[in-house]
């Protein structure tokens, strides 16, 4: 299911940015282009629909380049969350290399996040995809809301699954860039798990994923 040609050392990474309409999936992303380096980052591309939004962002066409020549080309989704989209979400999953889970913190959007999340494990394996083996972040989004669930009920809810928890507010810019660079460092593992990179091709796991996740401050 990857994009990943041996005979021209090309390999695609796609992340997909998951979960309820409105939860802020697309302000993530919008954080992300504004904070990452400008060095290599493509264009941020919105493509509206009636009532919410799907995004991508390109990262660049050739953002990671290891002393082998090996090329490693990064692209960050967004899916829309409002129901009747389903078959958007669908497409946009195939291919998948990672899926931040972007959860709405507020008290009143438990049941949309749980409805969502299901919906996620169904759409993974309707495209051939293993939610039980496929990187996964949950992000839980909207902490700088008033009504927010407490910490401690997130942990107890979803602790126990065993998956990386963030708490964010892609509106306050916090949680975002620790969000992003998990789901890169876990992608990467799993495809390097697979496809050898570090031993058939010298890719290093510290050097992608620095270049990857390097904010505009650390640029120099």
């Amino acid at each position: 299911m990857i994009e990943f040609d041996e005979q021209s050392k090309k390999l695609v990474v796609k992340l997909v940015y998951y979960g309820p309409a409105l939860s802020g999936k697309t302000t993530n992303l919008l954080c992300l282009h504004d904070v990452l380096c400008n060095e290599g980052r493509g264009d941020l591309m919105v493509l509206d629909t009636v009532d919410d939004r799907t995004i991508f962002f390109d990262l660049l066409p050739l953002f990671y380049v290891a002393p082998s020549g090996f090329r490693i080309k990064l692209k960050v989704f967004t899916v829309p969350g409002q129901v009747r989209h389903d078959t958007t979400r669908k497409a946009v999953l195939q291919r998948a290399d990672g899926i931040v889970f972007v959860a709405d913190s507020q008290k009143g959007h438990m049941g949309n996040n749980a409805e969502s999340f299901a919906n996620l494990e169904k759409n993974l394996a309707v495209v051939g995809l293993d939610i039980n083996k496929l990187p996964l972040v949950i992000q839980f989004n909207k902490r700088d809301m008033p009504d927010v669930i407490p910490e401690a009920d997130v942990q107890a809810a979803w602790g126990a699954t065993g998956l990386p928890l963030v708490m964010a507010s892609a509106l306050k810019g916090y949680g975002v860039v620790e969000t992003y660079s998990q789901i890169v460092a876990l992608a990467f593992d799993a495809l390097d798990e697979r496809l050898e990179l570090t031993a058939r091709f010298g890719v290093e796991r510290a050097a992608f994923v620095n270049s990857v996740t390097r904010i505009a401050k650390d640029c120099a």
